[in-house]
């Protein structure tokens, strides 16, 4: 999975590369709360989100078991933070 990044606002999710995964967006309320699902993709995409709540963390990755082969190239960014790694 990426490294978290908390967000607010508007925030960009891209994901591209060459890849057979299912890939997982997750947020969390608080900083030791539980990781849950937002939204899954097996495809390169790029979509815009709005986060209204304050200090909601978010990560994207590739679950244990949800991986054939390829790299998949993820970047979730937001005003002047960003994350780009590779899940």
């Amino acid at each position: 999975f990426s490294d978290v990044i908390s967000l607010r606002g508007a925030f960009n999710l891209c994901l591209s590369g060459t890849w057979t995964a299912t890939a997982h967006v997750q947020r969390r309320f608080t900083p030791t709360g539980s990781w849950m699902d937002v939204q899954a993709f097996t495809a390169n995409t790029e979509l815009v989100g709005d986060e209204p709540r304050r200090g909601v963390e978010y990560r994207v990755g590739v679950k244990t078991g949800n991986y054939t082969n390829g790299s998949v190239v993820a970047g979730l960014y937001a005003g002047g933070a960003d994350t780009i790694d590779n899940a």
